[in-house]
């Protein structure tokens, strides 16, 4: 693939290195507003008052929430300790950096069409383990797209995983994983998310699932999308990336994963799609370049 010297994007969050944590002091508002009254009517409790509020107008002055310690709810905190990282490692983010932005310029021009804006997402590289507006998540999840916050969230590892563990080694392939969790946030923007959400509600496990599974094979497609623009508009696919990307779709199908980890393979409890028809649907997207050829849900074969 033909990547460097691309644009680099300027959304990136970059928290590698860092060390999340979370503490919630919700519980203490309920307190603070029974003993309210008694603290006034004391003179110690309107002197306390009082050291608050300097505690409130200082920690304003010096850039800190102090309120929203205590009544927003909790508050995330990271490590400032720096990082160093291999050459190897910050290559793969920059390269991130620049599938990315190239992803962005795709889904710019394929709004237009639509007659709507692209709001561009934000994709946060971390290391071992990350808040989100979904919760914390570790390394071990792989890839993800929070819908709350509307990020990404990868750590670079899982490339490594891709080629030694999961047998699909090249940068396309890695570029594939990035398009489709940029595929999520794409049907976030067009409301398909919450439509699926709002589908699933009181149906079955196995329902729920086959939801799922049409969601999965829909950002597949959409990651084929944006590939057909890279290759047909800019030109950065090499010979052999497509099939790159082929192999990974086929590394991560729920009927692969199944047997590779010894167990029955059970189509009910699949979430993303078997290998097949994520190959089949991302070379949808990849072939046709049309944004309605990605329409999983109306499709009576997945």
């Amino acid at each position: 693939m033909r990547w460097k010297g691309g644009r680099r994007s300027s959304n990136i969050d970059d928290r590698r290195g860092e060390s999340p944590s979370y503490s919630s002091a919700a519980s203490a508002t309920p307190l603070l507003l029974r003993f309210l009254p008694a603290l006034i009517r004391s003179k110690a409790g309107r002197t306390l008052l009082i050291v608050g509020v300097l505690v409130l107008v200082g920690g304003r002055l010096l850039g800190i929430d102090v309120l929203g310690m205590f009544l927003g709810g909790g508050v995330t905190s990271h490590s400032s300790a720096p990082a160093t990282f291999s050459q190897e490692e910050e290559e793969l983010a920059d390269f991130t950096s620049v599938v990315l932005a190239d992803t962005e310029q795709t889904w710019h021009e394929l709004f237009a069409g639509l007659g709507r804006a692209y709001r561009e997402p934000t994709l946060v590289l971390f290391s071992g383990r990350v808040n989100s507006a979904c919760g914390m998540a570790t390394a071990a999840v792989g890839p993800f797209y929070c819908p709350g916050d509307q990020q990404l969230y990868i750590d670079l590892s899982f490339f490594n995983d891709l080629r030694t563990r999961h047998g699909a080694p090249g940068d396309f392939a890695q570029a594939y994983v990035i398009a489709h969790e940029v595929g999520h946030h794409v049907q976030t923007l067009l409301g398909i998310s919450q439509q699926v959400r709002a589908a699933g509600r009181g149906r079955s496990e196995a329902e729920v699932n086959a939801l799922s599974v049409r969601q999965e094979l829909q950002a597949d497609c959409f990651a084929g999308l944006w590939g057909h623009a890279a290759d047909t508009q800019r030109q950065l696919l090499d010979s052999g990336d497509l099939e790159e990307a082929l192999r990974a779709a086929t590394a991560i199908g729920d009927d692969r994963l199944q047997r590779e980890a010894g167990r029955q393979v059970v189509p009910d409890s699949f979430t993303h799609g078997t290998s097949e028809q994520r190959v089949r649907w991302f070379r949808t997207g990849f072939e046709s370049g049309d944004l309605d050829a990605c329409d999983t849900f109306s499709s009576a074969k997945l």
